[in-house]
């Protein structure tokens, strides 16, 4: 991502505004001639006025399309049907059908805007420079790993970095979605796109913008919509048979009833140019992408990206869902989970061994004594690497550790501390990683969805990742797997169903590749699991999982609400002008209002609650 790119595409979208505006001012007078035409006598020469202002860039596409070879599309059969309209003296009708056409057209553009500017409001991160240590101000592009830059109330963290100087309450909900803002300090990592609430911020740039957090979350925004559903694809192939089928059909309507009949040219005509008006497929072929465009949107401002509108479209259809244990539905932080004592003051003795330990299951054990550590009571610390430590607590040997560096401890499995007191084995301490927040609602929520398998892997003990399992009342879980083994048991799932794997990080790129669809959860700070996934919580919530497979589901309702409405109104029309029973003002609303709304439907999934 370039300064220049940006630029230009700020500048792209006030050239589309303005041909907006100018667009809906020119049909403004176009819709004023054309009501002129009914009050002025003989009036036939305004309605012509009008089509020309509302239809001629219509007439003109149409014309540089059939010398293309294009010759069935929208353009052509709205210039056929209002030009033969025309030709059997039906002038208001064939100015109605060119300008309503054109309204309808325009509102569509519009809508599509406010859909775009409703995904895009999460990648509208980008800050304008990033200020140096000095005080100048720069292009983000400009600024290289290692330097120093700072941030100052109100402004965009520019790139990536680590605080290493000042605090700072900052909005992260550019990036997660999340209204609660979050105070940070010294050694705190920052992501480009955090706005500085309030306090000063000194940052040491750890990547450089075209690898930061705001510069990829635009990546994924903008691969959002450039893959097509089979939905999508059914409708761009259908549309291919489906406009020259119609257009012979009217020209059939137009010219055997006549001859078979001997009736009146004209009379059938005009029925075939309210068939074709009626059978325009505008409403189906745009709206249907919308949809999806809608649902992606609807899912990116609840703090989800997802790739592109095929990965919605199987997280509807998903039957497994595999989540990867430590990390995704464990914190990653160790707790206390049980105390088997044989000696009295088991813990209080533990805590003081483990007092000058950096290991994480020694923090942990120190988080769960609640007692006071009398520093002056230890001494002769000793630690020896993956093995344990020992002190001298108030003149007694206290050693804790696993079961080979403690004399007299039980074999176990899992993370143990063992601890013996002055030569006698006082027992152990079950060590376990906290479930998420959230974790057992979200595993709920995806029962409740119909979900037929749900399950975790993990490369834990069996009786560690039992626990988990059990807490979360999940019966399929797979345990002590090596990355290999990961991968091999996620192609076994996925021969029951389309899967849908729920990993963390980079350890977790693999089995998120290889699933149907891959969910990074927090992943902002791991390229490999961003690149590897094809839908991104912004957050570690998993609740956002059963919502991405709501939002899947209600965009796939959506489609086909536009689909069987399209089709239907259409249908219902094109009966009613081959008999005869719908004038052309039937046609305009079966193509331009079902069009409209078809629009409004799909635009509700990112507006609508």
């Amino acid at each position: 991502m370039t300064e220049t790119c940006c630029c230009n595409n700020a500048c792209e979208t006030k050239k589309n505004d303005l041909i907006d505006k100018r667009t809906a001012a020119l049909l403004a007078f176009s819709a004023v001639v054309f009501a002129a035409g009914f009050k002025v006598k003989g009036g036939n020469y305004l309605f012509v006025i009008s089509f020309l202002l509302s239809g001629a860039g219509v007439l003109n596409k149409s014309f540089k399309n059939i010398l293309k070879g294009k010759l069935f599309d929208e353009n052509f059969l709205m210039s056929m049907a209002t030009v033969g309209a025309f030709t059997i003296g039906e002038f208001a009708e064939g100015a109605a059908v060119m300008l309503f056409y054109q309204v309808g057209e325009l509102l569509q553009d519009i809508s599509v805007s406010r859909s775009e500017k409703a995904i895009t409001t999460l990648t509208q991160m980008r800050p304008d420079y990033a200020t140096m240590q000095n005080g100048e101000r720069v292009s983000p592009e400009k600024v290289s790993v290692g330097d120093i830059v700072t941030v100052k109330t109100g402004e965009k963290v520019a790139l990536d970095g680590v605080i290493v100087k000042g605090s700072a309450t900052v909005d992260t909900s550019p990036l997660t979605g999340e209204p609660m803002p979050k105070d940070l300090t010294e050694g705190d990592t920052v992501l480009s796109g955090f706005i500085c609430q309030n306090g000063l911020l000194t940052v040491k740039v750890t990547k450089p913008y075209a690898d930061s957090t705001a510069a990829k979350i635009f990546e994924l925004t903008q691969q959002a919509a450039s893959q097509k559903t089979q939905t999508e694809r059914f409708i761009t192939k259908f549309a291919r048979i489906y406009t020259p089928a119609v257009t012979l059909a009217a020209v059939i309507c137009a010219v055997l009833p006549p001859l078979i009949f001997s009736q009146d040219f004209s009379k059938w005509i005009y029925r075939a140019l309210v068939f074709l008006v009626a059978s325009c497929p505008c409403a189906l072929v745009i709206s249907i992408p919308l949809g999806f465009f809608g649902g992606i949107g609807r899912a990116s401002k609840k703090g989800i990206l997802i790739k592109g509108s095929n990965f919605l479209e199987l997280l509807r259809k998903a039957e497994n869902i595999v989540f990867d244990k430590t990390g995704t539905l464990t914190e990653g932080e160790f707790i206390v989970a049980n105390i088997e004592e044989r000696l009295p003051g088991l813990l209080e003795a533990a805590a003081h061994a483990e007092y000058y330990s950096n290991h994480p299951i020694a923090k942990s054990v120190l988080k769960a004594y609640k007692g006071e550590i009398d520093e002056a009571a230890i001494s002769d610390y000793s630690e020896v690497a993956g093995m344990g430590v020992s002190v001298n607590l108030n003149g007694k040997k206290v050693t804790a550790g696993n079961d080979r560096f403690v004399a007299g401890a039980e074999k176990t499995k899992g993370p143990v501390v063992h601890v013996s007191i002055d030569g006698s084995y006082a027992g152990y301490i079950e060590i376990a990683d906290k479930v998420k927040q959230g974790a057992k609602g979200a595993i709920d929520s995806l029962a409740g969805l119909g979900i037929k398998n749900i399950a975790i892997m993990t490369g834990d003990t069996k009786d560690s990742g039992q626990r988990v399992a059990n807490e979360l009342g999940v019966e399929n879980a797979y345990f002590e797997l090596l990355p290999d083994d990961k991968l091999r048991q996620l192609s076994e799932i996925r021969k029951r169903g389309i899967t849908v794997f729920v990993g963390d990080g980079i350890n977790d790129a693999p089995a998120l590749a290889m699933a149907d669809v891959g969910v990074a959860m927090g992943a902002l700070g791991s390229d490999a699991a961003v690149e590897a996934a094809d839908a991104v919580i912004m957050t570690d919530e998993l609740s956002k999982i059963p919502e991405s497979v709501k939002i899947a589901r209600l965009t796939h309702k959506t489609v086909w609400q536009n689909i069987i409405l399209s089709l239907g109104v259409k249908a219902l029309i094109m009966m009613l002008a081959a008999y005869g029973g719908a004038s052309i003002w039937y046609a305009v609303f079966a193509d331009v209002g079902v069009a409209l709304l078809a629009i409004l439907n799909s635009t509700r999934l990112i507006f609508g609650k």
